[in-house]
């Protein structure tokens, strides 16, 4: 069965549920354009760091403006649905700014996983992680992987 996709508002009401049951949360997040082996391996990755894998999903709004004109090339519900059928994924969100500051800032999460393109350092988010008592992991395996490269690639550039 799939995760469910929800709101904020609905997401936060889990996850407080989740760690009255002593459950640890984790989040990451992206934009999840194309899907390839390169995201499955970082989510389910992700899914080892805590009893619970939330994961934030960029709108198309915020995709654009990350990304520039073309992208994403599929819709934030149909991305979303793609994460949401990922083994280990908890629940899925869509958020709407072009960082996932708020949201974590929001939810708190036990851990925050970001992709091996960081550091445990240069995590954009780091501070904030850190601010209220959680930690940064960095997990999936090396960046051998883009979708802006494999649309090139499509695109015979």
């Amino acid at each position: 069965m799939n995760a469910p996709i929800l709101t904020e508002t609905e997401l936060l009401g889990l996850i407080n549920d989740a760690r009255k049951q002593g459950k640890s949360i984790a989040f990451a997040n992206g934009i999840f354009d194309l899907l390839h082996v390169g995201h499955v391996r970082y989510l389910q990755d992700a899914s080892c760091e805590a009893d619970v894998l939330v994961v934030g999903v960029n709108s198309d709004d915020s995709a654009r403006a990350l990304k520039g004109e073309g992208r994403p090339v599929m819709t934030d519900r149909e991305r979303a649905e793609l994460i949401a059928a990922i083994r280990g994924v908890t629940y899925v969100t869509i958020f709407r700014d072009t960082s996932p500051a708020r949201l974590i800032a929001v939810l708190q999460p036990d851990v925050h996983c970001k992709g091996t393109d960081y550091t445990a350092e240069s995590v954009p988010e780091r501070a904030i992680v850190l601010g209220y008592g959680g930690r940064v992991a960095i997990v999936g395996d090396p960046k051998d992987h883009s979708t802006t490269a494999i649309l090139e690639k499509m695109r015979g550039q």
